[in-house]
């Protein structure tokens, strides 16, 4: 949301850019002489270790910060832990349970703060999906992605990316599971001048049809331990499997962004097939995380 149409496209033509010198051995300096935290409330092995070799990568130096090294974990404010962080770094990663978190650190910080994912939203992992989408189909615009599963966080970024890319979304969600309603207010107004549609369905064969992309995640977010049980059974019939392959585009990219739990919401042959650009969108994690700290610290 705090960026333009604009902003999202050369977002994901940087990282393009970004890629292609990082393959060639090269090590772009954008970030040299820069030190950048990454405050993790949530642990994480993609989000982490892409971030880190990331800021490494553009010649910056990283910071890795835990919660529970910290005094936010006896129950200092997080205003009085973002002031601090505002005079020791250039730029802050966050990856934490509460939105409000991610607010309270950009308004005390003074920082250029990039969610690494938080209960609202994971931005960074939209850019990565829509750069891996733009490898795969070389064009975004008009194409169809179906995402199958929870209204979560992910779905909520993924509205807004799609929104901004011009594609269109189909979210197939068991009732009571929407994503946010203000992400998807947001989504519609973006998709009004960019020609993408938005749809909302209960029925994952309705909006796997013809579908260019076919995405999920897991169905258990991590702190819902205590809904499994419940999770399970509301989802029986989403899961990405090689009957809802069948329904969507001959050449159809099966997406997850990780970790994969096999045989629930996608099936080992769909996550290991032909049609899985999975692992290639695994990769590109660390290639859009290289795109956003080159927009807002380069």
């Amino acid at each position: 949301m705090d960026i333009t149409t604009d902003e999202f496209t050369a977002i994901l033509k940087k990282t393009a850019e970004l890629k292609a010198e990082i393959k060639k051995g090269k090590q772009p300096d954008v970030l040299k002489g820069k030190v950048v935290a990454m405050l993790f409330e949530k642990p994480s092995t993609r989000t982490r270790a892409s971030f880190e070799s990331a800021i490494l990568r553009l010649c910056g130096k990283a910071v890795y910060l835990p919660s529970a090294d910290l005094q936010l974990k006896r129950g200092e404010p997080v205003k009085d832990t973002a002031r601090m962080f505002g005079g020791y770094f250039d730029g802050l990663v966050a990856r934490v349970y509460q939105h409000k978190t991610i607010r309270e650190l950009v308004e005390f910080s003074g920082l250029s703060v990039i969610n690494g994912l938080c209960n609202k939203a994971h931005p960074t992992q939209a850019i990565c999906d829509l750069f891996t989408i733009m490898e795969v189909k070389k064009d975004l615009k008009g194409r169809k992605l179906a995402y199958i599963g929870d209204g979560n966080n992910v779905c909520n970024s993924l509205l807004l990316a799609c929104a901004h890319s011009g594609m269109h979304i189909s979210v197939a969600r068991p009732e009571g599971y929407d994503p946010d309603a203000v992400f998807l207010a947001e989504a519609s107004k973006i998709a009004k001048n960019t020609g993408a549609t938005i749809e909302i369905t209960t029925d994952p064969t309705w909006a796997a049809k013809e579908a260019d992309i076919l995405y999920t995640d897991t169905w258990i977010s991590m702190g819902e331990d205590a809904e499994k049980e419940k999770k399970l059974r509301d989802f029986q019939g989403y899961q990405i499997n090689e009957g809802l392959i069948g329904l969507a585009a001959k050449d159809v990219s099966v997406m997850h962004c990780l970790p994969a739990y096999r045989e629930l919401e996608i099936t080992e042959q769909a996550l290991e097939g032909s049609h899985s650009v999975v692992w290639q969108q695994g990769e590109n994690k660390m290639y859009a995380a290289c795109g956003v700290l080159d927009f807002f610290l380069g």
